[in-house]
């Protein structure tokens, strides 16, 4: 009897050393964004996911949460920070209050020429201004995002010239609002994801917009004029996660987000610019007309572009900020750049 107990006991021991070991479950991380799965931003976000689920051996996954379905558009910075989802898609330029600095710093980059420039810019003027960081105090930064220069999409009303602008309600982003009021425009703040009804509806007459909006948003349905005035734009922190969600992870995990920013970036450039002429195409073959801009007024409305920004970075200091260098700092970057040169503070990313 003892002897069979022995062999049952080996044959157990042999079972359990032959069975395979357990596998500890991944480390599943919510993403919450205001867009749906197959816009430009969402195609980023999945290329993204899948580096992050390859790159840790499936240790790291990230379950998704598309079109608003967590996430809004106007307070996202906030409900990241309190963990309403792991990661999201932040848009400090609409913020309602906390992001003065990131809302007005996205207009100081007249002269800018590139995508890759954008991004650029905004690592320098990060690295040697605390106040970028005071503004995300409580996220992570896992990538930052620049644009598609925007032209002027119209319901009814044609923009070929800086007089044509007179009177015309537009949605603009908020460092555009003092350029387009000077101009005569009725510039109104919103998120993009209110803009179709809007424009639908007649409340505003046209939107400040790049021309992959006619397809990723449909606003070729509501809107039949596009024109070739130029605005510059720059580059915001754009997808973050909380510091405390940030903490709880594995220094593997931590490393794999953090090697993940390059391809996150680079994968947002190839989606957003690819997207433009995408959209443009998309635009003229659906009724959309496409009107030169004035050369001798696009020259005007750079340098009134230039001037608004210079009276913003003074208007920071009414949240305590001295924004003339941060704005003086980013012209600087910009010179650099367009004449070849390296700008000093270039470097490689930063750790999250």
């Amino acid at each position: 009897m003892r002897m069979k107990r022995i062999v049952i006991l080996l044959i157990a021991a042999l079972l359990a050393a032959c069975s395979p070991r357990p596998v500890d479950a991944p480390t599943v991380l919510t993403y919450g964004t205001p867009y749906a799965p197959t816009h430009p931003f969402s195609r980023a976000d999945r290329i993204w996911m899948e580096f992050v689920a390859k790159r840790s051996g499936g240790r790291l996954m990230i379950k998704p949460y598309w079109s608003g379905a967590l996430l809004s558009s106007d307070h996202s910075m906030i409900e990241v920070r309190h963990d309403v989802v792991d990661i999201g898609l932040i848009t400090p330029i609409y913020a309602r209050g906390g992001a003065e600095v990131l809302r007005a710093q996205s207009g100081f980059y007249g002269g800018v020429k590139s995508y890759a420039d954008q991004l650029q810019v905004y690592d320098c003027l990060a690295a040697e201004f605390p106040d970028f960081g005071r503004e995300t105090d409580g996220l992570v930064v896992l990538a930052v995002q620049g644009g598609n220069f925007p032209g002027v999409l119209t319901r009814g009303h044609p923009i070929r010239s800086l007089a044509d602008f007179q009177g015309v309600r537009l949605r603009a982003p908020t460092e555009l609002t003092g350029v387009l009021a000077k101009l005569g425009a009725d510039p109104v703040n919103m998120p993009m994801g209110e803009v179709y009804s809007a424009l639908a509806k007649g409340v505003i007459d046209g939107v400040v917009a790049p021309a992959d909006t006619l397809q990723s948003l449909h606003f070729n349905e509501v809107a039949k004029y596009f024109s070739g005035a130029r605005f510059a734009r720059g580059a915001y922190p754009a997808r973050a996660m909380s510091k405390e969600a940030w903490d709880r992870l594995s220094d593997a995990n931590r490393d794999v987000l953090a090697e993940s920013r390059q391809v996150w970036e680079d994968a947002m450039r190839t989606q957003i610019t690819g997207a433009e002429a995408t959209g443009a195409r998309y635009g003229a073959a659906h009724g959309v007309t496409f009107d030169a801009f004035n050369p001798a007024d696009q020259a005007k409305l750079d340098a009134l572009y230039n001037e608004i920004a210079s009276h913003a970075a003074k208007d920071l200091s009414r949240v305590a900020v001295d924004g003339a260098p941060i704005y003086a700092r980013a012209q600087a970057i910009i010179a650099d750049i367009n004449a070849g040169r390296s700008p000093a503070c270039a470097r490689g990313k930063a750790a999250p």
